[in-house]
């Protein structure tokens, strides 16, 4: 708070958001209003507990501290330091890692950027790299390219050659995998994925890898946390290095001590910084921190066993309305509900559950042609478990997904046409003589009677108010 001392050119500094800046507060009241009231069903998002947005907000962002702890270029880090290696510890501790055998990098911003340190650490650029397909469920960061460009820095900078699932089942084909690997002499093999529902063989991925003297990667990112609790199979046993990412768990880039790459972790932290980022942000380091605290709590593994279950029950929910499903269920988070057997892309189921405050993504499915044209949606199922949603609530989710997938077969006709602005024209406005607009509004009201009967971690709900100005189409 400012005093009578304060000096008028900070005043500023001590006034709260709402009266310094207005608008910016608005657009966060409407964010907070959009959650509240809505269904969240991206795969790669969840809901941070209040003690994580409260470490995320703290004094720490003041703190600039290039290097690593102990070896800073700047003063005063002492508990910037002690906060850096009490997050390494956890995050030893909360994948159940020897910390004789393993080292980790706690400081990456993002996942894309902890999976480039780990590429510029373990081979050279134009190096040949193999990672899971994007249209098979892969992600950008493995190597993705198309006939025209090279879409990411993964296939800018090295060489790539994806590899597939099995089309009949989903399955990752690991034995076209190893024989592909065998003619392409890879110098790095990328598991981990954003859109496969299915369990990784980490065992044969090591097979397939050491036959061909490649490093093994795993990008856990989606699964991190379910790997923590022991729900998957662990890559520790076989992976080289393996990299993890923030709205799951952490960004991180565990590295083993290898007898045959003793100055692996050093390649990774010189990887990290100065190579491929400046410093660390040290709010972010202290949210993640507090995250892989409760990581460790048995709290966590029933947590986990429900985001399971969760998605098992809206997976069998949409196969009971007769869907087709990528895999035909899932042993994880994710659900992969390919459209085209319907008759609908992935990109105008998308777009109209947006209009009915639910959140999710296109997505790309086995056989798509294009990444920008999908087949599909993902579905994920973390959010709404840390919404307090168990079964029954999510097979009143799926209903209200096979009912807004239904309403889109009614727009797609009321349209008229199959381009995408004139599906979204019918959905969002009223139309003479047309049923597909009301049908929208109806169950939009529906999903937010339902969204509004649970909490919001991070928020007091109870004092929650309508902010002015937000998008809406009724």
């Amino acid at each position: 708070m400012a005093t009578a001392n304060t000096p008028d050119f900070n005043k500023v500094l001590y006034a709260p958001l709402a009266e310094i800046d207005p608008e910016v507060k608005n657009i966060i009241d409407k964010e907070t209003w959009r959650q509240f009231t809505g269904l969240e069903l991206i795969a790669s998002e969840n809901l941070t507990s209040r003690a994580a947005m409260e470490a995320n907000g703290s004094i720490l962002t003041n703190k600039y501290s290039e290097g690593l702890p102990n070896a800073r270029y700047y003063g005063g880090n002492e508990y910037v330091d002690e906060l850096e290696i009490l997050c390494r510890k956890r995050a030893l501790e909360a994948f159940n890692l020897d910390p004789a055998k393993w080292g980790v990098n706690v400081q990456p911003y993002s996942g894309s950027t902890a999976n480039f340190a780990a590429l510029t650490a373990l081979i050279q650029p134009q190096d040949r790299l193999m990672g899971l397909g994007l249209p098979d469920g892969g992600h950008l960061t493995h190597g993705y390219y198309t006939a025209k460009k090279k879409m990411t820095a993964s296939s800018i900078y090295f060489q790539s050659l994806p590899y597939a699932i099995v089309p009949d089942t989903g399955i990752i084909d690991y034995a076209k995998l190893e024989a592909s690997a065998k003619i392409y002499k890879p110098r790095l093999v990328i598991c981990g994925a954003s859109a496969y529902p299915r369990d990784w063989d980490y065992a044969a991925l090591k097979k397939i890898a050491n036959q061909e003297g490649a490093w093994l990667m795993a990008d856990i990112a989606h699964t991190s946390g379910l790997i923590a609790a022991q729900e998957l199979k662990s890559p520790f046993d076989h992976c080289d290095v393996v990299t993890t990412t923030t709205h799951k768990t952490s960004p991180l880039v565990p590295v083993p001590d290898l007898e045959n790459a003793k100055d692996l972790e050093k390649r990774v932290n010189d990887a990290v910084f100065p190579a491929c980022q400046g410093g660390p942000h040290n709010n972010t380091i202290a949210a993640i921190a507090t995250a892989l605290k409760q990581v460790a709590q048995p709290e966590w593994k029933a947590y986990a066993k429900q985001v399971i279950s969760n998605a098992r029950t809206l997976a069998d929910a949409l196969v009971s309305h007769g869907y087709k499903l990528q895999t035909g269920g899932t042993d994880n988070h994710l659900v992969l509900w390919d459209l085209r057997p319907i008759g609908l892309t992935g990109s105008k189921v998308e777009k109209v559950c947006d209009l009915m405050g639910i959140t999710i993504n296109k997505n790309a499915v086995s056989g798509d042609a294009s990444a920008q044209v999908p087949g599909g949606i993902r579905l994920g199922t973390s959010a709404l478990t840390s919404r307090d949603m168990c079964e029954e609530d999510i097979k009143q989710v799926a209903e209200f997904l096979h009912r807004a997938v239904q309403i889109s077969l009614t727009l797609q006709k009321e349209a008229g046409s199959k381009l995408l602005k004139d599906f979204v024209r019918v959905a969002s406005t009223p139309q003479e003589g047309l049923v597909g607009h009301q049908q929208v509004k109806a169950l939009k009201d529906e999903v937010t009677a339902f969204a509004q009967r649970f909490p919001l971690p991070g928020v007091d709900v109870s004092n929650l108010q309508k902010p002015e100005g937000l998008h809406e189409y009724f």
